[in-house]
Parts: C-alpha cells; sequence; structure tokens
C-alpha cells in the first residue's frame, strides 16, 4: 500500500514518513504541491496526505487537480481550524480531514479509517467471495480448493475492487483510477489485457470465463456463486 505526503515542514514530513513506514506502508515524499503532483502522476498512490499551505500549489489546488482524474482517498493536513477551510477541502473532493499537532496513533487510525472506508485497508486478510479468496498480504488468489496462484500487485488490486463489489458491475473508468490511479482513451486496452492476464489465473477455461465477465459498453464483473 503506497502513500504519497506533501507537507513543506520537513521535520514533520519525516516524522509522518516514518510512522507509516513503521506501519507497513511505502511512502512517496514532497515538499511542495509542484512535486506532489508530478509524483501523483509517476507513482499512482493508494491514498495521499496533503498539507494546505505549501509552495508552488497549495494543498486545496493539489486536492482539485487530483479530483480532475483521480477518485484516491485524500486527507488534508492542516495547521489551521477555520470551517470554511473544512467546508472548502470537502467541496474540492478530499474524503478527511486532519489538525495539527496529531499523534501518530490517531493519524494511523485515521488512514486506516480512510482506506477501509474505500475498500483499500491494508494488512486486513483475505478478502472471499463465493469460490475465491484473494490475500492482499501475500498477492495470491485461491479458487475452490486449488492451490493459491500468485498475482501481480495491479492484478491483486483489479480483484480487490471486483471482489469487494462482487455481483456488481464496475465500470472501465473506475477500474482504471483504482488500479492505475487515472483514465484515458488509450488505458482501456491495458484493463483489457489485465482482465485477460486475471482470467488465465483463476478461469477454469479462460476462453470462456464463468467469474470474470464483460458487460458490454459498461465494465466488467465478478461473479460469484
Amino acid at each position: 500500500m503506497k502513500i504519497l505526503i506533501a507537507d513543506d515542514d520537513h521535520d514533520l514530513l519525516g516524522l509522518i514518513g516514518f510512522t507509516l513506514t513503521q506501519s507497513g506502508f511505502a511512502v512517496i515524499r514532497a515538499s511542495d504541491g509542484i512535486t506532489a503532483l508530478r509524483l501523483f502522476s509517476q507513482e499512482g498512490p493508494d491514498l495521499v496526505l496533503l498539507d494546505i499551505n505549501m509552495p508552488g500549489a497549495n494543498g486545496f489546488e493539489v486536492c482539485a487537480r487530483i479530483r480532475e482524474q483521480s477518485t484516491v482517498p485524500v486527507m488534508m493536513l492542516t495547521v489551521r481550524g477555520e470551517e470554511e477551510d473544512l467546508v472548502k477541502a470537502l467541496e474540492l473532493g478530499a474524503d478527511d480531514y486532519l489538525n495539527k499537532p496529531f499523534s501518530p496513533r490517531t493519524l494511523i487510525a485515521r488512514v486506516k479509517a480512510l482506506l477501509r472506508r474505500a475498500g483499500l485497508e491494508a494488512g486486513a486478510g483475505p478478502i472471499a467471495a463465493g469460490r475465491l479468496q484473494l490475500d492482499m498480504d501475500e498477492h495470491t488468489v485461491r479458487v475452490g480448493t486449488h492451490e493459491p496462484v500468485r498475482l501481480t500487485k495491479l492484478e491483486a488490486r483489479l480483484l480487490q475492487m471486483l471482489l469487494a463489489h462482487a455481483g456488481h458491475t464496475i465500470s472501465s473508468d473506475r477500474l482504471l483510477m483504482q488500479v492505475w490511479g487515472h483514465k484515458g482513451a488509450g488505458d482501456r486496452q491495458l484493463l483489457k489485457q489485465l482482465v485477460h492476464r486475471v482470467r488465465q489465473k483463476i478461469e477454469s477455461d479462460p476462453s470462456v470465463p464463468q467469474l470474470l465477465q464483460t458487460a458490454p459498453g459498461a465494465g466488467y464483473k465478478l461473479v460469484v456463486e
């Protein structure tokens, strides 16, 4: 699970990074808004922590830019306590808001709660639906009584989203944003290739998929018994 932290307070940036790393998260650091946007595009993090007061582009601007291309969870960090800042952050698409100073335990609890709400909780153990069981810690999937099969990170993220909404069609755009953190006209072919690879690992006959089905013109659906 990868988290992008953007804050121009280098001491706090280091402390937050250390706290998250100790809790098992991969951390990407940025000390200004422009760098945060560049790293967001390059790294595709699972969650973003944004300080409001940053040079280059403030947290509000970064949040707005992120929301133009992704639904990744965003938490705002600020020393301010004014209600207008909270309202503005939420209107721009932020998912949560944490005032400084905060304890490491509070930060981790809020981060895990936000990931849980987004269906991305780390270390939550196996996720199961029907005959499928996904282990996000080990990046493996088991079908029925068969041996677990190793998945790539992208394959695991795709299956995680489908399992969380088993039985329901998920649009291609939503899957693209969940797996890669962005969407684009050319990315649908990447998604098709990823779906193809996953079918090779979970279907008894990938040419006639029974579990991971295509909903023509809509997206994909995981069918479970």
